[in-house]
């Protein structure tokens, strides 16, 4: 479903279980990083009404889910971490093309969320499966579930402000470029991505 070309290194989940604290630190401000970006998705382009009132309620949803992570690790005597730069975001944003019109650079930045939140989606099924620690197991089901919605989210509102065959194109690019990025990281268990 998600296309995704390369797939997360199985031991990246013995990596992160690791160190439940870095982990969970690091997935509490993506889910903080999604709320803030939805929410300058909507600042940036208010008269795409029909995408503000779809995003709106993600940007809710997101900031839920930072204070679900944060619960957690209350739950576990875990204390909230620093904030790290994400380095896989990072080189996303460098691909997105960022001349063309106002529209052609949102149909971008709806193509970096819908891979992030594949990405995150993909990870979060991992850990749903694999993690020794069954609360977590189920914990990150529900993450999982979720973000697929996201990635359909904002897959379609590309295709509806970008044509079906231009996005279908420039997503296959950016598939390609995320697997590039992917395989010249450093396999690490205290980021989501």
């Amino acid at each position: 479903m998600l296309g995704l070309k390369l797939p997360t290194d199985p031991r990246w989940v013995n990596l992160a279980e690791m160190d439940l604290a870095e982990i969970l630190t690091d997935h509490a401000y993506c889910e903080q990083k999604a709320a803030t970006s939805c929410i300058s998705l909507i600042q940036q382009y208010p008269e795409k009404i029909d995408m503000v009132r779809e995003i709106a309620p993600i940007v809710t949803e997101e900031w839920g889910h930072f204070r679900l992570v944060l619960a957690e690790m209350d739950k576990r005597n875990l204390k909230l971490g620093q904030q790290r730069k994400d380095e896989y975001v990072n080189a996303l944003r460098k691909f997105q093309k960022k001349d063309g019109s106002w529209e052609d650079r949102l149909v971008e930045k709806l193509l970096v969320f819908a891979l992030i939140e594949a990405r995150s989606c993909e990870r979060f099924r991992l850990l749903s499966l694999h993690i020794a620690d069954d609360d977590l197991k189920e914990f990150y089901h529900k993450f999982m579930v979720s973000e697929a919605g996201h990635y359909r989210m904002f897959i379609d509102l590309a295709k509806r402000y970008g044509g079906e065959e231009r996005v279908k194109v420039r997503w296959q690019e950016y598939l390609e470029k995320e697997a590039e990025i992917l395989n010249e990281m450093t396999l690490r268990g205290d980021r989501m991505h």
